[in-house]
C-alpha cells in the first residue's frame, strides 16, 4: 500500500453520502433497512457495555517474536539458475485474439440493473447474460471478442471461472478439492492449509460487521480476548479491504460458496457503496487513492471470475474505465504509458503500475475486454526503468531503489529489498501473457529473477530485512519462474511465514506489521499479504513451464 502521511481524517460512508440521500436509500430498502437499523442499535448498545467492562482489564502478554538469523547471500549461486526457461508453447485456442486499434475514449457504463444488491448477490442462481441490454459487444480496440465478452454465457458453454482457470496465469485451482494437490505439487507444507485458514479467521473476526470494510485504524474494537496492536491509516481502508477480500478469493471463498460467504458479501457491498459515478473506488482525499482503486478493481474482477455474478459486472467495468482514465498518455500522444498518483498526472511509477496490470489481467481472465495499447504502454514503461545488465527495476526511473517514507530509511535500509524488481518481474510476466509474448525468453524477466534470488526472504527486525510487500510480489514472480528459482525462494518464504504467524491471543492467525509499510496498512495489511503468499500454490496458474 502507498504511504499516507495523515491519519487525522476519517473517511467513511457518512462523509460520502449526505443524510438526505442516506434516508432515501433506507426508505427504498424498507422493511429490510428498518429491521437492520433496529438490530444494529441493539447490537451497539450491547457492545458499548462490553467495551466499558473491558476498559479496566490488563492486556494479556504477547508471545515473543522468534528471531531468525538472515541467510548470507553467498548461499545462493547464480550459476545454479537457468539462463532460459522452457517455453510454455503456443497460447491455448480459447485465448482471446488481440486487436491493434485504439478507441478514442473510454465511455462510462450504466449502473447495475435495478434490484437489491444484497439479495441479488446472495441469490443461488448464476446471473449470467445481459437481459437488460446494458453491455454492448466489446470494442474492437480491446483485448476481447464478441464470443468471449462480459455478459456472455461463456465460450463453448463454459462458465467464466472454468475458462479463466485454464488461461496461462489464470485464477488457478482454487476449488477446495484441488488445493491440497496444488500445495503438494508446488512443494508446500502439510500445515499450509491450516495456516491459511487461521489467517482468514483472523481477518473475518476483525471485519467491520455493519459496514463490511476492514478498518485500518479501528479493527481493534472487534478484538475478543485482548487488544491487538498494529493499526494503520484510515485513508487506506478501500485498498486494505480489497487486499482482505483477495485473501478470501485466493482460497476459493466467495459470497456464494464456502464458510465465509457473509464476510465476502459484506466486503463487496462496502466496495459498491464507495464506488463513485466515474468508477473510482474510495474517496480521493489523498493522492495515493489510485492504489486503493486498483486493488479494489482487482478484487471485484476476481469475484466476478469466480462467480459469474452479473451484479458485479458494472462495478468491474466502471473500475476498468477509471483505470484507463488515470493512465498517462505516451509522450508521442499515440498511445499510453503507465500510472502514478491521480488522473493523468504525467508521472509514472512501477509500484502503482504493478497493481494496475494485475487488475487488467484478472479482468482479462474474467472475459472483460482489455485495452491492448494500455498493456503495451505499461510494458514499455517497465522496459524504460529496468536495467538490462542487472534486471533491477527502478521506482520511477532506472536505478532508483524502493521508496521509503521520510524517517524510515535507517530502520528499513533500501539495500535489503528488491520490492520494485519483484513488482516489475511479475507485472511483466502477466503483461506478456496478455500480449501473447513468451516470458520464458524474456531477458529482463530472467535477470530480475536472478537478482531476487540473491535477496531471499529473511525475518530480522534488527537489520530491517522484513519487507512483506517484496515477499508478496516476489512469491508470485518466483512461483511463475519455477525450477531452482522457486525452490530457493519457497524454502525461505515458508521459513519466515510459518515461524512468525501468531499462535495465541487475539492475534492468533495474524502477522505483526513490522515492515516498511506496516505503519500504513497495519495488521490487516500484513495478514492479508502473508495469507496470499500461502495461497500462491493455487491462486494463479503458471504462465510457462518449469524445469
Amino acid at each position: 500500500m502507498a504511504p499516507n502521511p495523515s491519519n487525522s481524517a476519517r473517511t467513511g460512508t457518512s462523509a460520502r453520502f449526505p443524510p438526505v440521500l442516506f434516508l432515501k436509500t433506507a426508505y427504498r430498502n424498507s422493511p429490510w433497512a428498518v429491521i437492520s437499523v433496529t438490530a444494529h442499535v441493539i447490537l451497539i448498545a450491547v457492545l458499548s457495555l462490553v467495551v466499558v467492562t473491558r476498559q479496566g482489564r490488563q492486556r494479556e502478554a504477547l508471545p515473543s517474536v522468534i528471531a531468525v538469523v538472515p541467510r548470507p547471500l553467498e548461499t545462493v549461486k547464480l550459476d545454479d539458475l537457468p539462463e532460459e526457461l522452457p517455453s510454455r508453447g503456443p497460447l491455448p485456442a480459447e485465448t482471446t485474439p488481440l486487436s491493434e486499434s485504439l478507441p478514442s475514449e473510454m465511455p462510462l457504463l450504466p449502473d447495475a440493473p435495478p434490484g437489491n444488491f444484497d439479495q441479488d448477490l446472495e441469490s443461488k442462481s448464476d446471473r449470467i447474460g445481459d437481459p437488460n441490454g446494458l453491455i454492448e459487444a466489446p470494442n474492437p480496440g480491446f483485448i476481447g471478442s464478441t464470443s468471449i465478452g462480459p455478459g456472455s454465457q461463456g465460450h463453448r458453454g463454459q462458465t467464466v471461472s472454468d475458462f479463466s482457470s485454464r488461461i496461462p496465469g489464470g485464477i488457478g485451482n482454487r476449488k477446495r478439492g484441488n488445493q491440497a494437490r496444488a500445495i503438494r505439487a508446488g512443494d508446500g507444507e502439510p500445515e499450509t492449509d491450516q495456516a491459511t485458514t487461521e489467517g482468514l479467521e483472523w481477518l473475518k473476526n476483525h471485519q467491520t460487521p455493519d459496514e463490511g470494510n476492514w478498518d485500518c485504524d479501528g479493527f481493534q474494537r472487534h478484538c475478543r480476548k485482548n487488544v491487538c496492536d498494529g493499526t494503520g491509516h484510515a485513508l487506506n481502508d478501500p485498498g486494505i479491504t480489497g487486499l482482505a477480500l483477495l485473501a478470501f478469493l485466493g482460497a476459493g471463498h466467495t459470497h456464494k460458496e464456502g464458510p465465509y460467504k457473509k464476510t465476502v458479501l459484506d466486503g463487496l457491498r462496502y466496495l459498491k457503496n464507495i464506488q463513485d459515478p466515474e468508477g473510482c473506488f474510495g474517496p480521493r482525499t489523498d493522492r495515493h487513492f489510485v492504489y486503493g482503486h486498483a486493488i479494489a478493481t482487482l478484487a471485484v474482477a476476481e469475484a466476478y471470475a469466480l462467480t459469474n455474478h452479473q451484479m458485479l459486472q458494472p462495478m468491474v467495468e466502471k473500475g476498468l474505465a477509471f483505470i484507463y482514465q488515470c493512465q498517462n498518455p505516451s509522450p508521442s500522444g499515440t498511445g499510453f504509458l503507465a500510472w502514478r498518483y491521480g488522473v493523468r498526472t504525467g508521472q509514472n511509477d512501477a509500484s502503482v503500475t504493478g497493481w494496475m496490470i494485475m487488475a487488467l489481467k484478472s479482468a482479462h481472465d474474467a472475459k472483460f475486454p482489455v485495452n491492448r495499447p494500455s498493456v503495451e504502454g505499461a510494458r514499455a514503461f517497465l522496459d524504460s526503468v529496468t536495467d538490462p545488465a542487472t534486471g533491477k527495476v527502478g521506482y520511477t526511473q532506472m536505478g532508483l531503489s524502493p521508496v521509503r517514507q521520510a524517517g524510515r530509511e535507517n530502520r528499513w535500509p533500501i539495500d535489503r529489498s528488491e520490492a520494485i524488481t519483484a513488482v516489475g518481474v511479475f507485472s511483466r510476466i502477466f503483461a506478456n501473457q496478455m500480449l501473447g509474448l513468451d516470458s520464458s525468453k524474456d531477458a529482463l524477466v530472467i535477470k530480475g529473477a536472478q537478482l531476487m534470488a540473491t535477496k531471499l526472504p529473511t525475518w530480522n527486525e534488527a537489520d530491517g530485512s522484513v519487507d512483506m510487500y517484496y515477499w508478496y510480489y516476489g512469491t508470485l514472480a518466483m512461483f511463475q519462474m519455477g525450477g531452482e528459482y522457486w525452490k530457493k525462494w519457497n524454502a525461505a518464504m515458508k521459513d519466515v511465514i510459518f515461524k512468525h504467524q501468531r499462535t495465541s491471543g487475539d492475534e492468533k492467525g495474524s502477522w505483526d506489521p513490522v515492515d516498511p509499510w506496516g505503519q500504513d496498512g497495519g495488521r490487516v495489511y500484513s495478514t492479508a499479504l502473508m495469507t496470499m503468499c500461502l495461497e500462491v500454490y493455487y491462486r494463479y496458474g503458471r504462465v510457462f513451464g518449469t524445469r
